[in-house]
């Protein structure tokens, strides 16, 4: 089995003490490639040094997170676009709107959401979506920019089955599910079965939500295999046709290669 963390945070300062090894056992599980996304100025150095150093395994995305978009966002925006034409970035991201730690900046979280969104369609590259509370926003500001040229990943997906029917007009974009799946208390094991295993990703979202049985403790890559086993239990499939599906989707969505990789060999 091969799996692909679409979203995971290894950057941060939660894995300093033990990085490299966090790394060899996310190798160890079959993991084949993890994608980091940026948050904001302050991130870009960590996400560029370790996807420089792991350029066949670690694959780094370039965005304003909606969290970080505070009273200098003009500026963060500038550093953030200047780091596009530096170097490849394989998504932006992370990127949406977050209304559950603050209400008062929508306007300029939508004001940034949609101007990355445009850079997304001028180079591109797919987007990865934060959407707290925030979903009708999101859907709002994607639809005034125009979403025939947007793809992407709405990521830590845990709507209901409305909310994915709304999500699911947009043919190009997919469900990004992680631990929050695993949980005992909580809808998307329900809305999962209305999602064609052909439109999910996995993720981690690593150190954050842990699925059990590792659930309040620090997350990682590796752990992405508890994530793939409850997804198998939705789907009443096996892990290995989460693995086949769940792998390919996220090499379509995220234009990466890695040769190594054959995939016929499922």
């Amino acid at each position: 089995m091969k799996f692909i963390d679409t979203h995971t945070h290894i950057y941060s300062e939660e894995f300093d003490n033990d990085r490299p090894e966090i790394i060899k056992s996310a190798r160890d599980a079959g993991i084949r490639a993890i994608l980091l996304p940026n948050v904001d100025s302050t991130s870009i150095e960590m996400i560029n040094e370790i996807s420089g150093k792991e350029p066949d395994f670690i694959y780094p995305m370039m965005g304003l997170h909606p969290t970080s978009v505070k009273g200098n966002y003009v500026k963060e925006m500038q550093t953030i676009e200047s780091a596009l034409a530096k170097r490849t970035y394989y998504a932006i991201g992370e990127i949406g709107i977050d209304l559950y730690w603050d209400k008062s900046r929508l306007k300029e979280q939508k004001t940034v959401f949609e101007e990355q969104l445009r850079w997304s369609i001028d180079k591109k590259l797919p987007v990865s979506i934060h959407t707290r509370e925030s979903l009708e926003e999101v859907l709002d500001s994607m639809y005034k920019v125009g979403t025939d040229h947007l793809r992407g990943v709405f990521h830590c997906f845990g709507g209901t089955i409305p909310e994915w029917d709304e999500i699911s007009k947009l043919s190009s974009f997919y469900a990004g599910i992680g631990g929050i799946v695993t949980f005992k208390k909580n809808m998307i094991q329900e809305t999962l079965k209305h999602i064609p295993i052909e439109r999910v990703v996995l993720e981690t979202d690593a150190p954050y939500l842990a699925p059990v049985p590792y659930r309040g403790k620090r997350n990682e890559p590796a752990y992405i295999i508890e994530i793939a086993k409850k997804v198998a239990e939705c789907y009443e499939m096996t892990i290995e046709n989460v693995s086949k599906y769940t792998f390919q989707n996220a090499l379509n969505l995220f234009d990466i290669s890695i040769d190594s990789i054959d995939i016929e060999a499922f």
